[in-house]
């Protein structure tokens, strides 16, 4: 069985955690086809945009402690440090639109995989647990980085100490992510989403993503530059000569990601 599912529609990949039966929990071998997958997608220039999503009814419980107590498997630290960085940092360098598709609970480095992508939607019934302090652990996977600057210090820092659940309503509400769909039309929202995003200058927005990337660590000044720097090389784009022209004659635009 394949631990990660592939599918493409058009310029959309969507990537499925395939371990249902422990709410797609990750074990050495979903952790390591994930990277890999991810990393063929961003090389795949028929690829513009990339979901995650998980099977079943979770999107992703973190990892499998089922393995963290096997003695005969990987330690904490390789866990950490070969497994779940390593997704963290493909997810923000492949310089392509990343979708999460929050179907159901996210807990622990699932949902830190989850708020790691661009833009991350959930269904209405889901939710968010940084489950870290309930085994004596702290977050991983970002969540220490990305967390406090989605929705603030002192909130970030009580969801993490305190492993309180936030429903997908809240997590809207307190910016943790981009919106909460009703479950019902969670599908087709997500469908729509990520055809759109296809289907725009996605050379441009791989570029607005690398400087996303950079203002967490720079000042105004050097953000400037770098935004100069960007906006020179989408400038040179040929989406950019299409949305021009399309704009000049009043016709839609038709952008090849290139």
């Amino acid at each position: 069985m394949s631990l990660i599912l592939k599918s493409q529609n058009g310029g959309v990949m969507t990537l499925t955690l395939n371990r249902p039966e422990v709410y797609n929990s990750f074990n050495q071998v979903m952790a390591l086809a994930l990277q890999d997958a991810i990393s063929l997608a961003g090389s795949d220039k028929s690829v513009r945009c990339i979901v995650i999503t998980g099977a079943g009814k979770a999107f992703c419980a973190g990892q499998d402690l089922n393995e963290v107590v096997d003695p005969k498997g990987p330690p904490l630290q390789e866990i950490v440090g070969q497994h779940f960085n390593p997704i963290i940092w493909k997810i923000r360098d492949v310089e392509k639109p990343f979708i999460a598709a929050v179907n159901g609970v996210a807990a622990g480095a699932g949902a830190n995989i989850a708020l790691a992508c661009d833009i991350a939607v959930a269904k209405s019934s889901a939710s968010f647990i940084q489950s870290f302090s309930k085994i004596g652990l702290i977050p991983d996977s970002g969540g220490t980085f990305t967390l406090p600057r989605l929705i603030g210090f002192q909130r970030a820092t009580a969801l993490m100490m305190l492993g309180e659940k936030v429903t997908a309503p809240d997590a809207e509400k307190m910016g943790m992510i981009y919106k909460c769909i009703e479950d019902g039309e969670f599908d087709n929202y997500i469908i729509t989403l990520a055809t759109q995003l296809s289907q725009m200058p996605t050379r441009g927005l791989g570029l607005t993503k690398r400087a996303l990337n950079a203002s967490t660590v720079n000042d105004l000044y050097a953000q400037l530059s770098i935004e100069e720097e960007l906006q020179f090389a989408a400038g040179n784009t040929l989406d950019y000569q299409e949305g021009v022209k399309a704009f000049l004659e009043k016709r839609k635009p038709e952008f090849k990601g290139e």
